[in-house]
């Protein structure tokens, strides 16, 4: 944790950093899908290849898991001080 910094920023920082880049995965995925989605028409059975329920669906699933993936490192790592953190290096 930065010295100085208040828990609920670094949460912030890190949250935002992680979810930025979560979301550029999920539009570049999108897209990438859509594009591929004629030639994988053939072996989707019960769906169509443009279907907005699954698109929606796996995009909200894919931002709530990096949400978690980054907020709770960042909320665990507010409860080390920084100075014992930097004398035990």
């Amino acid at each position: 944790m930065a010295l100085g910094a208040k828990p609920s920023d670094v949460v912030g920082l890190v949250v935002r950093q992680g979810l930025r880049l979560a979301l550029a995965g999920v539009v570049l995925g999108i897209v990438s899908a859509l594009a591929l989605g004629r030639v994988l028409q053939s072996l989707l059975y019960g769906i169509s290849a443009g279907d907005p329920l699954t698109f929606v669906s796996v995009s909200i699933i894919a931002v709530v898991m990096a949400w978690l993936a980054c907020y709770l490192p960042a909320r665990r790592v507010t409860g080390v001080d920084p100075m014992i953190s930097l004398r035990s290096e």
